[in-house]
């Protein structure tokens, strides 16, 4: 007869394999982009985290299987900030994107389960998802001519006075709401060259606008026959808000392409949705020039889906002469202007699913590009901020940062942006719910606070890929589930500042094959946060629990991390001189910077391989930082500009 207590022994080994053991749940897919995909799966179970996805994908219709980054295991991390009383437990479960794809094309992903301990349900999952294309106007569509009111000469045929009698028919005055000749999806609104200024003032004013002077457009297009309305060829059309709040609101629309047009002195040039109220979805603003504007492209509704902002030049009011920051007496004013006001705020801001933004040129505001600090998520996933895209794009001047994923949940991408100039932060997480959120191949330059990733507010799941990043990672504030590989930290020689700091929350993390150059003359150079337990969790943090080290080996030997890693200087580069620590307010400039590395270099050949990330590098290994010996440097900015706009 087995003994009581050889019986609770066998009872309990069972209960604790069958927690460790894995049960597959939904998967998901997410949004696709033009050149990524994303996708999650929840899972019960694997208490020890020690399950694994692998995943394989390959173009339909092609043989061989190419092998993609593993889904990140996720979930459990407490997120969020006391202050704003926000707390979130991630959900658990894999999250992942497959990257680098090319657009408007099938590909066939398989995703793959397995645990040391046991899995049950669906361990393979099998799919087809195609990627995005570009939008583009309908080929059939009608064709109506749009002319400002002070236009002579001849008009093209059918020709309308102002958008707004396009768009809706509308008459002027109590007859600005009667809208009896509306626009049909695939029409495409040519808008001719000229000056549209609402007099909104003018009870009849020749372009219908209402007292606030704001064009509002509220029509359904469709995916195969959006609603487009773009500039005619024959010069520029300008939409001057004539210092109004708003220019157009398109919080009711779906399927709008706005394309070659100019939107100047406006608080806000198109507003796209409010939260918890409406919100645009699949809104295309692309070849399109912003000035003296507040805040260029926004939408806060979780609704918003599938925008696309590319290639388009942002130029706001902030001061373009002396960097700024916005936290008053903390930095102290410069000239007449107080460093905590803001005269612009967002160049583009969004929520939902879906975004791509894209090779734009962005100066002389708060922020650069970001999403929405929203707030817990949404339970719906598709009204959640997952598998957004924002890379190529050139930004310069940030009061605050250079790009925001804050209140991001799953499979953001920032790559490929190359940041000049920001007072607070480069690249923020403030928060991140769960992630992944991948950050690669971003270049940074002159960020005086050394926050190069601001890591706020508990985020969880990063990846942090091939970035450049002159100046240092000073953050302290404990983070979940990140992993560092193949980025360059360079210091600037700033007093009293390390180098790196690793702030982790939880057990699960890792760095390694990075490259750092110490700051002279600082003794903290490397300091680590990490529980000593794997159970154990550090978001709130002592002085004590903080670990320094003088040297990069130092740090290898006590920690086990960065085994491959290297210290490196400045002649890994072809020619780079690190901003003045002792000028925060100065004023770099891209077109004067090279970031090339040098053939030969310690960084050359030092990184790990990572698919999907580095394929077809060059030479035994690839390369550290962001870019790659012999490959072609990436494309900042809109892609039709050929003149500087942030030179001096």
């Amino acid at each position: 007869m087995r003994s009581p207590f050889v019986t609770i022994f066998l009872a309990a080994t069972a209960s604790l394999c069958a927690q460790n053991a894995t049960t597959a749940g939904r998967f998901l897919i997410e949004h696709p982009t033009l050149v990524n995909l994303g996708f999650r799966w929840s899972i019960s179970g694997d208490q020890n985290r020690n399950a694994q996805v692998t995943v394989q994908y390959r173009a339909a219709g092609t043989a061989a299987w190419r092998a993609a980054l593993p889904m990140l295991r996720i979930g459990g991390e407490n997120v969020g900030r006391d202050r704003e009383n926000l707390h979130y437990t991630v959900p658990h479960g894999f999250a992942g994107s497959i990257l680098n794809l090319q657009p408007g094309t099938e590909y066939e992903c398989r995703f793959t389960l397995t645990d040391p301990d046991g899995a049950s349900g669906q361990r393979t999952q099998t799919v087809k998802v195609r990627t995005r294309t570009e939008p583009q106007p309908y080929a059939g569509g009608r064709v109506l001519h749009v002319y400002p009111p002070d236009h002579k000469g001849a008009r093209q045929e059918p020709s309308f006075t102002g958008l707004l009698e396009a768009y809706y028919g509308a008459g002027l005055g109590d007859w600005s709401v009667v809208r009896e000749r509306r626009a049909q999806p695939g029409d495409v609104l040519l808008v001719h060259a000229g000056l549209y200024r609402p007099e909104r003032l003018n009870y009849v004013d020749p372009l219908a606008a209402p007292f606030d002077g704001t064009f509002t457009l509220s029509l359904k297009g469709t995916a195969e026959k959006p609603i487009t309305i773009k500039a005619a060829g024959d010069g520029e059309p300008i939409f001057d808000g004539a210092a109004n709040h708003i220019l157009f609101d398109v919080m009711a629309t779906s399927h709008h392409i706005f394309e070659g047009l100019t939107f100047r002195n406006t608080d806000v040039a198109i507003l796209a949705g409010k939260k918890e109220v409406l919100g645009a979805t699949n809104l295309a603003v692309k070849n399109c020039r912003f000035e003296n504007i507040g805040f260029g492209v926004w939408t806060e509704y979780a609704g918003s889906s599938d925008f696309y902002i590319a290639d388009n030049l942002f130029l706001g009011r902030d001061d373009r002469f002396r960097l700024i920051g916005w936290t008053g007496p903390r930095w102290g004013d410069i000239g007449p202007y107080p460093s905590h006001l803001m005269t612009s705020y967002y160049a583009v801001k969004v929520y939902g699913p879906g975004h791509v933004i894209a090779h734009n040129a962005v100066a002389y505001f708060h922020d650069g590009i970001a999403i929405s600090t929203y707030g817990t998520p949404e339970p719906d996933p598709e009204r959640q901020p997952s598998s957004i895209d924002i890379y190529n794009n050139d930004i310069h001047m940030s009061n605050d940062d250079f790009v925001e994923t804050d209140g991001g949940v799953s499979n953001i991408r920032v790559f490929q942006n190359r940041g000049v100039n920001a007072f607070h932060g480069g690249y923020s997480s403030q928060p991140i719910f769960g992630g992944p959120v991948y950050f690669f191949r971003n270049l940074l330059y002159h960020v005086p606070s050394g926050v190069a990733f601001k890591l706020d507010a508990r985020p969880a799941g990063l990846f942090m890929y091939h970035n450049t990043i002159i100046g240092e990672q000073s953050v302290r504030s404990p983070t979940g589930n990140v992993h560092w590989r193949n980025n360059l930290f360079l210091g600037r020689d700033t007093p009293n500042r390390g180098i790196m700091y690793w702030a982790n929350a939880t057990a699960h993390y890792s760095t390694d094959y990075n490259g750092f150059r110490p700051n002279k003359g600082v003794d903290e150079q490397f300091l680590w946060l990490a529980p000593a337990q794997p159970g154990q969790t550090l978001y709130q943090s002592t002085r004590e629990q903080w670990r320094s080290f003088r040297t990069l080996s130092e740090f290898q030997a006590a920690t086990g991390q960065e085994q491959h890693g290297r210290e490196v200087d400045f002649d890994i580069f072809e020619k780079m001189t690190p901003p003045d620590p002792a000028k925060r307010h100065a004023v770099y400039h891209s077109m004067d910077l090279n970031f090339r590395l040098k053939a030969g270099s310690k960084a050359i050949d030092a990184a790990q391989a990572l698919p999907t990330i580095n394929d077809g590098f060059y030479g035994a290994a690839p390369d550290l930082g962001a870019l790659e010996l012999g490959a072609a440097e990436p494309h900042y900015g809109p892609r039709w500009l050929t003149w500087k706009p942030f030179y001096r």
